[in-house]
């Protein structure tokens, strides 16, 4: 399973939000987004970035890269 899937769905989830309200400020339906949480669609890029900038976190923490050192 791709790392983001597990990931937004705990950003959602510490936060406790449901599906519908990420959804809603996706611009998509709770269906598609529930999709992409497990892992059935991928996450548009500019889902991505909207969700990035929501909780104020980096893509690479939502992609699960490692800076290389």
């Amino acid at each position: 399973m791709e790392h983001y899937v597990q990931f937004i769905r705990a950003l959602r989830e510490d936060r406790d939000l449901t599906q519908k309200t990420v959804a809603d400020i996706l611009g998509t339906s709770q269906t598609m987004y529930a999709r992409y949480e497990r892992g059935a669609n991928e996450l548009p890029v500019r889902h991505l970035i909207t969700l990035c900038k929501f909780y104020g976190v980096s893509a690479d923490e939502v992609l699960g890269i490692k800076k290389k050192h």
